[in-house]
């Protein structure tokens, strides 16, 4: 629904990471991750939010249910963090990897040859 049928040219390529369901069920938030810029983040959250009417009617409706909960929508910025972790320990290893190198390519302080 959220490339498809919404026809809002600020949202951007985007995907549901995870709903997050209140207790009782009156109030939903909407994790969204989006392919793109923070600038692109902030416009597609911004147009979810102005179609958040249209989104619950068209949930009100494929459901089959009378009720559908209050919608909020937040971007997941978790895809991102983990490649920055990837990245850091990536670079981590590699450090340490070449100390390991250099150390045992160098004799050891007060060793007999």
């Amino acid at each position: 629904m959220l490339e498809g049928e919404l026809s809002d040219p600020r949202i951007a390529p985007s995907y549901v990471t995870e709903v997050v369901l209140a207790p009782g069920g009156k109030s939903a938030r909407v994790f969204v991750a989006v392919h793109g810029s923070e600038a692109e983040e902030e416009s597609t959250l911004a147009g979810l939010m102005t179609a958040r009417a249209y989104i619950r009617s068209q949930l009100r409706d494929r459901m089959g249910v009378r009720h559908v909960p209050e919608l909020t929508f937040a971007i997941d910025r978790s895809e991102r963090l983990t490649g920055r972790m990837d990245e850091l320990l990536d670079r981590m290893r590699k450090r340490d990897k070449k100390r390991e190198d250099k150390s045992a390519g160098q004799p050891v302080p007060g060793a007999q040859p």
